[in-house]
């Protein structure tokens, strides 16, 4: 028992037991800085979908297709480092069993199996982009999507911006601290937010069997904008 109010008593003469918190008054600032940049790195999704009987035969196919995909990619100077595979599923494919008139009548039964592999590729040189779709398709790939465009070292961009975003909200606590005739203190808090969007282009298909999707598209790939937020909390006297 002794042990436990010499506990207490320690407690009670800590010096933030009972004493009243110091409140200061503070005026915290929003602001953002933005810098628009040319993309200078591409992303793109290449998928290869085929279906066979048996697990191991639509396998065997989707490999030898994929493989071809990825000659192809290399064959135009795309690094190993920059080829991924980002999804490998297979599905079973059910049919129902229907009359010589074609109408459903029995039960659901295992028709085969489908697979479905997408490969991402990062693309640095902007100009070929054109070529991975063409090439791509013509070596297997029939679903080509989610073309984005970044940035790829965006460090010097993100300075700018925050520099930009900090010197401006600078100016307007110093307009507040006019306006309600007080005076800034030091900064007693900073957070930030960083913000680059990827900008998508299109959805590419080509199904097999169908013909094809057309020409490759002339693709733009405009600016992206580089976004950085803060919240600075100033002290005011």
């Amino acid at each position: 028992m002794s042990g436990i109010v010499d506990i207490v008593n320690k407690i009670k003469q800590s010096k933030y037991i009972g004493q009243d918190a110091e409140f200061k008054n503070t005026i915290a600032i929003t602001d953002t800085g933005e810098v628009y940049a040319a993309p200078d790195l591409a992303v793109i999704n290449l998928m290869v979908t085929n279906e066979a009987k048996t697990v191991g035969e639509a396998m065997a196919e989707n490999t030898k297709r994929m493989n071809k995909v990825i000659e192809e990619m290399k064959s135009l100077g795309i690094e190993e480092k920059d080829l991924k595979t980002v999804s490998y599923n297979i599905y079973p494919r059910y049919e129902y069993e229907k009359d010589r008139f074609g109408n459903v009548y029995g039960k659901r039964i295992l028709a085969g199996y489908e697979i479905r592999q997408s490969l991402q590729v990062k693309i640095r040189n902007l100009e070929n982009i054109g070529q991975v779709i063409e090439k791509g398709t013509a070596a297997g790939a029939n679903d080509v999507g989610n073309l984005q465009f970044t940035i790829d070292n965006q460090d010097e961009l993100k300075k700018q911006a925050r520099e930009q975003a900090i010197d401006k909200a600078r100016k307007k606590a110093e307009q507040m601290a006019s306006q309600l005739n007080v005076r800034l203190g030091k900064v007693t808090s900073f957070s930030e937010n960083f913000y680059v969007p990827y900008y998508g282009a299109m959805d590419y298909a080509m199904e097999k069997g169908i013909g094809g999707a057309g020409e490759v598209p002339d693709i733009q790939t405009g600016e992206n904008k580089i976004t950085v937020s803060v919240v600075i909390t100033y002290e005011i006297y």
